[in-house]
């Protein structure tokens, strides 16, 4: 590879560092060609992009970036590839569900939302991170509980009292 080429390299993946605020980094090494192809394929139907990159180039990508990274540099050993995606649960739901098939597929580290996780240890928090359209759903869930309840209690026979006391303060102070 020419120096160009690498500046080329490294310029492609700091635009996508620099675009993305999710992307994992897996250990590949040792998976078979149908194994591999599995994973491309897994990838593409949940839309995933995974590429193979060159720790060297990702490294110096890395650097170049605003972002800190720091904590990343340890893990760019062997086999490096990059997943990014735009949930920051989905690759970690990937790998998990690759790794009941094969165990050629293991986490080195993940950035998410300026959040780093480093090691396999750290798939299961990964997993059980929320979307941000889950956690909005569950907001909303939230604000419309109690108006939920209110209207359930004047629906019920409760309501019916709390209506006749309302009903009777209503006429004293008349």
């Amino acid at each position: 590879m020419t120096k160009s080429e690498k500046n080329q390299a490294i310029d492609s993946l700091l635009d996508v560092l620099s675009q993305n605020d999710i992307f994992y980094l897996a250990d590949t090494s040792g998976m078979t060609v149908a194994q591999a192809t599995g994973l491309r394929r897994l990838c593409f139907a949940k839309g995933i992009q995974i590429q193979v990159v060159k720790n060297t180039l990702l490294t110096k990508a890395m650097e170049k970036s605003e972002k800190d990274f720091s904590e990343m540099y340890s893990v760019l050993k062997g086999t490096t590839a990059l997943m990014v995606a735009s949930t920051g649960n989905a690759p970690a739901k990937l790998i998990k569900e690759f790794s009941k098939k094969s165990d050629k597929l293991k986490l080195k580290g993940a950035y998410v939302e300026s959040a780093v996780f480093i090691g396999q240890d750290q798939l299961e928090n990964l997993v059980n991170i929320k979307s941000r359209e889950e956690l909005i759903g569950d907001i909303i869930g939230l604000l419309q509980s109690p108006a939920k309840n209110v209207i359930g209690a004047l629906q019920s026979n409760a309501g019916q009292k709390i209506a006749g006391l309302v009903k009777a303060l209503e006429e004293r102070a008349a």
